[in-house]
Order: structure tokens, then sequence, then C-alpha cells
């Protein structure tokens, strides 16, 4: 245990690839849209309906570049120091974990100011989109906290695919899963089964979709591990 956190350490060393730069991006997408809520709500006289923009998922996206950095800035110095690749996935998986939960906190009391204050007294919501907040402050906190962790669990499993295979392999398999989900949409079409889906997807929760992306996220670390086990430092 001490020598997997000693792999998160490691990791927080460079502070910028975790924490600064996400907050950063954050900081930066939030102030934008609040500019633009401003402007709209003194420009607009007879505005009534509330103001809601998608500039929340900007670090949730920046963090598949954390889990591309987390392994290719961080790997090859471990193997030097006699890190075993168990002790750095563990370390690095720790690492985001806590950045991940860091954000959903920050973005679960973003809702809550808002939720208070009408939006900022403009009613301009950033944090409290109606679906992520539609049930309540636990189920929001769940889907922010998968949403990044997610994005990081396919940098690192692609970065370790690199370093395992090689770029053509890494185009290859991602050719791959763009083709298996064109192939899926050409099957609902033909199959006529857009209303079905569409139904299906109206009926998940902000819970349902935050666990299941927990899933995905186990099931998609695994394999970064697997692969890890033979990735060429």
């Amino acid at each position: 245990m001490n020598r997997t956190l000693n792999v998160a350490r490691m990791q927080l060393i460079n502070r910028k690839t975790f924490i600064w730069l996400p907050l950063i991006i954050f900081a930066a997408a939030f102030a934008i849209s609040l500019v633009i809520y401003i402007a709209i709500d003194v420009s607009v006289d007879d505005l009534t309906e509330p103001m809601y923009g998608g500039g929340a998922q900007a670090p949730l996206w920046y963090f598949a570049v954390v889990g591309v950095q987390a392994l290719s800035m961080t790997f090859p110095f471990s193997q030097a120091m006699s890190v075993t690749r168990r002790e750095f996935y563990l370390g690095t998986t720790l690492t985001a974990v806590g950045a991940a939960a860091l954000l959903a906190v920050v973005y679960l009391i973003g809702g809550l100011i808002e939720k208070a204050t009408d939006g900022w007294g403009i009613d301009g919501y950033f944090f409290a989109v109606p679906w992520v907040w539609g049930g309540g402050a636990v189920g929001a906190t769940v889907l922010y906290f998968m949403a990044p962790l997610l994005t990081f669990t396919v940098g690192f499993l692609a970065a370790t695919v690199y370093k395992r295979f090689g770029m053509l392999w890494l185009v290859v398999i991602a050719v791959g899963f763009a083709v298996a989900a064109a192939l899926a949409v050409l099957g609902i079409s033909l199959a006529d089964g857009w209303t079905s889906v569409g139904s299906w997807l109206a009926g998940m929760t902000p819970v349902g979709v935050g666990v299941t992306g927990l899933v995905v996220v186990a099931a998609l670390s695994g394999l970064a591990y697997l692969t890890l086990r033979r990735a060429i430092p």
C-alpha cells in the first residue's frame, strides 16, 4: 500500500496534469458561459426561459488527455525506479479516482449554489442541467464522478495499447470501434428500432447512467491493466 501511495504522490508531482489544468479549463468554461448568460439577459427584455449551456462538459473530456499523460509521462520513470506494473496501475487509478471525486464535489457545490440563487440571479445554469439533476444531488454527483473517470480510463487504455502494440494497432482498434458503431446504427435503422432506442434512453436516470458508466470503467480499466503488464516503457 505504501508503494501504491508513492505512485500516487509521483503522479501528483506534476500537479498541473491532474489538478491545475482541469481547474483552469473548468474556470474558463464557467466564466465564458456566465458572460454569455449575462449578455443574453441584458439584451433580451422578455426572456422567460432559463438558460442552459454545455460548457460544463469541457473539463470532463479533458480527462482523456490526463489518462494519456498519466501513462506516457510517468510510466517509463516508474519502471526505472523499480515500481511494479501492478503498483503503478493501482497508484495511478487511485489518483484518477481522487481527481474525479474532487471535480464531482466542485460540480455538486456549484449546482447547489445555482439552485439556491436561481441561476446566479439571471436564470442561467452551468452545473444544474435539468436531466443531470433530475434524480437530485446524489444522481448528479454519481454522474459527474463517473464522467471524468470514464474519459480518463479511455485515454489510459489508449496509451497502454500504444505502448504495447504501437500506433498501427491503436489506429486499427479505433477504426474497428468506429466501424462497429456505424454497423450498429445501420442495423437499428434497418430494423426501424430508433423509437425503441429513444424510449430506452429517455427512461434512463442519472444514477442508472452513472452506475452503468462505472461498470464500463471497471471493464476498460481491467483491459488496461492486462495490456500494461506487457507494455514497453
